[in-house]
């Protein structure tokens, strides 16, 4: 398994947790039988105020998001999943619920295997940058007011609030997650745009000012950038 700045040689039966935050690769795995669940992390959430995903060691930059299992550990893990299955393939009208509710038996499954110290590791200089980003990022939302727009939207601003040259806080994200700054920043804007969209009866433009837009064409493009669809479309469907 290759993530981040890190590769690890595996034997034997694994459990893995990617994040979008941070590349990962798989190499030479041979799957006699294999599970896989891809979630967002909105889809997790059961309110806007929940903790994020981030703090769980889990999903944490410098965090240990792979486990080698014996057979008596993967057999109520592997369990979970076909539960997951079976639940997806029925019709039961609560069915994202109870699927939301397996997906958390697993997190809390694997957060059991390993004693808590474990997760707390040295970190170099470009991984604290990494975190303290990411932290601040996450901290910018739920937006919950237009009168409260987005006060952070370039890499810049955050270099400022962190104390710290924007080429360094570059050179970090981009070391420790291989993805540049604005590429997060951009990912967590239109996430909010979405849930904003969807759970609230915000005009376009209300939306667009609070996420840092000055006028809502600006706003219209930046989201079709990178949805392919306007905050319109998006929210008629």
């Amino acid at each position: 398994m290759e993530f981040a700045n890190r590769v690890i040689d595996t034997n034997g039966i694994i459990l893995f947790f990617g994040t979008p935050h941070i590349p990962y690769s798989s190499h030479d795995i041979y799957k006699e039988k294999s599970y896989s669940c891809l979630f967002t992390e909105e889809f997790l959430k059961t309110n806007n105020n929940s903790e994020s995903l981030q703090q769980s060691p889990l999903f944490k930059i410098g965090g240990t998001p792979l486990f080698n299992l014996t057979k008596a550990q993967s057999k109520p893990i592997a369990d979970i999943f076909e539960k997951m299955i079976a639940a997806y393939n029925t019709d039961y009208i609560y069915k994202n619920d109870l699927i939301r509710n397996y997906i958390n038996l697993v997190i809390h499954e694997a957060l059991q295997l390993t004693p808590s110290e474990n997760y707390t590791k040295h970190k170099n200089a470009s991984e604290r940058v990494a975190s303290f980003f990411l932290e601040l990022l996450e901290r910018q939302f739920p937006v919950e007011s237009p009168n409260n727009p987005l006060k952070m939207k370039t890499a810049k601003d955050y270099a400022q609030s962190l104390s710290i040259h924007v080429n360094h806080l570059n050179h970090s994200v981009k070391e420790i997650t291989g993805k540049p700054t604005s590429a997060h920043i951009c990912e967590r804007i239109i996430t909010e745009a979405k849930a904003l969209l969807k759970s609230t009866d915000w005009s376009i433009a209300e939306i667009g000012y609070a996420l840092g837009f000055e006028y809502p064409t600006y706003f219209n493009n930046y989201f079709k950038r990178y949805t392919e669809i306007t905050p319109t479309v998006f929210r008629e469907h």
